[in-house]
């Protein structure tokens, strides 16, 4: 059996919330956090899983966040990157992929989790997306229009973000070696040439961000609930 590790940065400021912890933020009555939480915890391959939390929820984490043993609660890091990296020091180092996962995805699927993890299993680095329908516009510093971009190769990226440990591992060395940064892992993995693939996502797998999105992943939720 493949042995996976899950690292859940958690730690954002919640600034388009109005400050409110996402995390904790209910859904449908329970909290987004552990909506998020829930797939990954369902899989036996799943041997551990790495949540970085911010300082306050750390210190007085509800009780349901530390029920299953194989969590382990990291502190967040002032960048995404840190996150992680406090997350990866925290998972043993038998496990043979790792996923990078939103805590602010609620939705995401046990068949887009499945793809991620057989993607990496078989030696790839992959992240979930799903292919751009709007026209995408690319502007300069005064808002003026200089390109319009051909959407057939573009594709929004979402989480999971999947790879062989040892990839992973690597790129954040490197990173924090090189002091690069990057607003995701697969651009770490990238920037150590290792080739990044998409693999479906979902566009109900939406991020949490606003408080319309909100409104959008409950009814989202209550429609995969009354499809049984």
């Amino acid at each position: 059996m493949t042995r996976v590790g899950v690292i859940i940065p958690a730690g954002g400021a919640g600034i388009r919330m109005g400050g409110v912890s996402k995390p904790l933020l209910p859904l449908r009555g329970t909290p987004i956090l552990a909506h998020t939480l829930a797939p990954f915890c369902a899989r036996p391959d799943v041997i551990a899983i790495a949540i970085a939390l911010p300082e306050p929820l750390l210190q007085q984490p509800p009780p349901w966040l530390t029920a299953d043993q194989r969590v382990r609660l990291v502190a967040a890091g002032p960048e995404r990157a840190d996150s992680v990296r406090n997350g990866l020091a925290a998972i043993t180092e038998d496990v043979d992929v790792l996923l990078v996962h939103d805590a602010a995805r609620p939705l995401v699927s046990a068949d887009i989790i499945e793809r991620c993890i057989a993607a990496a299993a078989g030696g790839r680095s992959v992240i979930a997306a799903v292919r751009v329908v709007d026209t995408i516009k690319q502007v300069d510093e005064s808002g003026g229009v200089v390109d319009t971009l051909d959407r057939s190769r573009l594709w929004a990226a979402q989480t999971p973000q999947a790879f062989p440990a040892a990839v992973l591992r690597a790129a954040h060395v490197r990173a924090a070696a090189e002091r690069f940064s990057a607003t995701d892992d697969a651009a770490l993995v990238a920037h150590c040439g290792t080739p990044v693939t998409v693999v479906p996502g979902d566009t109900a797998n939406i991020k949490i961000t606003t408080p319309a999105d909100v409104t959008v992943a409950e009814a989202l939720l209550a429609r995969r609930r009354s499809a049984g």
